[in-house]
């Protein structure tokens, strides 16, 4: 229903248990190179423990290839930068759910071109930001509330 894409992702454990989310929410999975690890380090599929053979992520060469390829209105850049709170978002079945790095998030670039398109999860201000896995479980989540009718009828559950 969802598509959870990550910005060149950094850290194995991270896009490990991401894909463990994804397959558990019916989520695809979208990673968006350069990646800081191979996708054959057992890091990553230790992370993702036996969920990550019933994954087929999508690979893209680079955010510009990315961003031309998939519909702009149908994307949700979530940054601590974000002009809206994710709940406040409209979430609709297809929406891209777009993470940055863990080091760095989103180009500030794509994200002042995007502005309107951003949202945030909200922390206390001594926050500073939380773990990748743990936000895309968070936003993608709330996408799947907003939509809960649709995906339990999608998965069986009565």
């Amino acid at each position: 229903m969802f598509k959870v894409v990550l910005f060149q992702p950094q850290i194995p454990p991270n896009t490990g248990n991401i894909g463990r989310i994804c397959v558990n929410s019916g989520a695809e999975l979208h990673l968006v190179k350069p990646l800081g690890f191979s996708l054959e380090e057992k890091h990553l599929k230790r992370a993702g423990l036996d969920y990550w053979k019933k994954l087929s992520p999508t690979i893209w060469e680079n955010q510009e290839e990315f961003l031309r390829s998939v519909p702009i209105e149908k994307c949700h850049f979530a940054t601590t930068k974000g002009v809206k709170f994710h709940f406040d978002a409209t979430f609709k079945p297809g929406d891209y759910l777009i993470f940055g790095k863990e080091t760095a998030g989103i180009d500030e670039k794509i994200l002042e071109k995007y502005r309107e398109r951003t949202i945030k999860i909200p922390m206390v201000p001594e926050g500073r930001s939380l773990n990748l896995a743990v936000s895309v479980g968070i936003v993608l989540y709330e996408a799947i509330g907003q939509n809960f009718q649709e995906w339990r009828k999608k998965y069986g559950y009565q």
